[in-house]
């Protein structure tokens, strides 16, 4: 299946989808929120440059374009892959031009496809889209320059849950043409956004790591930073998620993150070795302002907050979790507790009004 898609953003995973979607077939079209990027692209022939595996190239997307409405007009799938940081600005502009029929791809999302689906129903009660969220970005890459990214790793499972639920027949066709054989079901959208894994990996990584971070111009928080110390922290941050999510009634596979370092055993988010590739490419060996980074405004204060909330509706503790979010909170001089919660969401307080919209919907 040939798909019309839309690409949301500007960052590392909107070129890197960009890049793969064209060279996949499918028509691309990358919406810039600013529009002299946008014109500076369009200037160079909408090229991306890329690097990854197999060498480097330049690609021409279909479209770059800084009109949200020409970039998501007959879209069938929508990929927005950018910081849950930006799911608030994002869904008051993006809710007026969607159409229905379309699928929303969050990677992840935090919950965001929820948030979004209920600022579309505000403004148009029985809008007929899916949206759907996973538990990673889809591709390791980085930017190097205004109109190039380096691909360093393809994921290779992407656990998917989708909301509302009772939409998943239209969504999961779309999503497997655009990522084929690499979409898992994984239920509705909170059985998606309790598998993301930036939330586990990343607040151990930047808050026991601050000392460093704060010091050295350059560090590899992924290769310098992660000791065996902080790796058994990780699995116990991660042994919260899931137990959160076997209270919540979810069912396995939960996706643990021991196995995105293991050397053998089962592979999801990027598959075996892709942690020694990351750190191999150097890509990551970066400054890191600790109060702006995405790993603490989206990994630490959007995603625990989630996580801790979650816990608190499932009746199970999450001392790590909410450890996390206090050191966070002080090291930024700021309130993590509630930045992200179930209700603010959008899902009601009560599990089986909770159960309700992420099945059928708002």
């Amino acid at each position: 299946m040939v798909l019309r898609i839309a690409v949301l953003g500007g960052g590392n995973g909107c070129f890197a989808a960009a890049v793969d979607f064209t060279e996949a077939g499918h028509e691309v079209r990358l919406w810039r929120t600013d529009p002299a990027a946008a014109a500076a692209q369009n200037a160079q022939g909408d090229i991306i440059g890329v690097k990854d595996s197999r060498g480097q190239r330049e690609v021409r997307i279909a479209a770059i374009t800084a009109d949200l409405a020409r970039a998501v007009r007959g879209a069938q799938l929508i990929l927005c892959p950018a910081p849950a940081t930006s799911h608030a600005a994002l869904a008051p502009l993006l809710a007026p031009v969607l159409e229905d029929g379309q699928v929303v791809f969050l990677p992840p999302g935090t919950l965001g496809s929820v948030m979004l689906a209920q600022a579309l129903h505000a403004a148009r009660p029985g809008a007929r889209v899916a949206f759907a969220e996973t538990g990673t970005l889809p591709w390791l890459a980085r930017k190097h320059g205004q109109h190039r990214v380096a691909i360093t790793i393809r994921a290779k499972r992407l656990p998917t849950g989708v909301f509302p639920l009772s939409l998943a027949a239209m969504a999961r066709p779309v999503l497997e043409a655009a990522f084929p054989g690499v979409i898992e079901d994984c239920g509705d959208a909170l059985s998606g956004a309790l598998m993301n894994a930036g939330p586990i990996i990343h607040p151990p990584l930047i808050t026991m790591n601050a000392g460093p971070l704060e010091h050295f111009e350059r560090w590899d928080i992924h290769n310098e930073g992660t000791q065996p110390a902080i790796r058994r922290v990780t699995d116990a941050l991660d042994a919260e998620r899931i137990a959160v999510r076997e209270a919540l009634g979810y069912r396995g596979p939960h996706f643990p993150l021991a196995d995105h370092y293991a050397k053998s055993g089962p592979e999801w988010m990027y598959g075996r070795g892709s942690h020694d590739r990351l750190t191999d490419s150097g890509d990551w060996r970066e400054r890191i302002i600790l109060s702006d980074h995405r790993y603490m405004r989206e990994d630490v204060r959007l995603g625990l907050s989630l996580l801790c909330d979650a816990g608190r509706a499932a009746g199970v503790p999450t001392p790590l979790a909410s450890a996390f979010l206090a050191i966070g909170g002080a090291i930024c001089g700021e309130d993590f507790s509630a930045a992200r919660t179930l209700t603010s969401c959008g899902l009601p307080e009560d599990r089986a009004g909770r159960e309700r919209v992420l099945c059928h919907g708002f």
